[in-house]
């Protein structure tokens, strides 16, 4: 684990994020906050190219959770049977559905408590939707950020609660509404796990990596 980056190490790093992609954007399709809920948590141990797959018929005609639960959990299943734990899943959006329809009015809530109450969301997956579709500076950690953090020194820590508080601690705020998302995408598409593409990353002489592929 890289020691935490200096403040200007980390406003440089970001700078460039943001000249390079200025609104970076989740890789999720989705049309509203309830489709967006649903994908995130579809997500869990699987791609965002899966789940959009699976996903396009569906959104088509299960856009609320009315809808959803107009579906049927079996004929959920039908629609993402080709995602990992889809039978778990599919439990999980007809209960959440269920309780945004009789509690919320049929609603996302904004409000990370109110989302995390739901069956099958996490705090990974309430950042998201309150990042995304909010635009609210919540830090989703998935695996990409932590390895990045940890790697890097950009926000570093042993947990997953860790690193997303020093990315709050850390990154300077006009850079927090958009922080995770540079973050994903450089892990997902540059700094990855085996094969980091260290040779054509933009951050590479800030960053402390010593196992460096040039």
């Amino acid at each position: 684990m890289a020691r935490q980056l200096d403040y200007h190490t980390i406003r440089e790093i970001f700078t460039r994020f943001q000249a390079t992609q200025p609104e970076p954007k989740g890789e999720l399709d989705h049309v509203n906050a309830f489709t967006l809920l649903v994908a995130v948590a579809l997500s869990a141990q699987a791609t965002d190219v899966g789940v959009n797959r699976a996903t396009r018929a569906l959104f088509q005609i299960a856009d609320t959770p009315q809808k959803m639960l107009d579906l049927g959990e079996e004929g959920l299943i039908q629609h993402i049977k080709t995602i990992g734990l889809f039978r778990n899943k599919a439990r999980n959006v007809m209960k959440l559905s269920r309780i945004l329809v009789e509690e919320h009015g049929g609603e996302v809530p904004n409000s990370r408590a109110a989302l995390q109450a739901l069956p099958g969301v996490g705090r990974k997956t309430a950042n998201v939707v309150l990042n995304m579709w909010w635009g609210h500076p919540a830090q989703a950690v998935d695996t990409h950020i932590f390895r990045i953090g940890n790697r890097t020194g950009i926000c570093p820590g042993k947990t997953v609660d860790a690193v997303e508080r020093a990315i709050e601690d850390h990154i300077p705020v006009d850079f927090q509404r958009h922080a995770h998302h540079w973050l994903i995408l450089h892990g997902r598409y540059t700094c990855k796990a085996r094969k980091p593409a260290c040779g054509t990353c933009l951050i590479r002489d800030l960053c402390p990596y010593e196992e460096k592929i040039l």
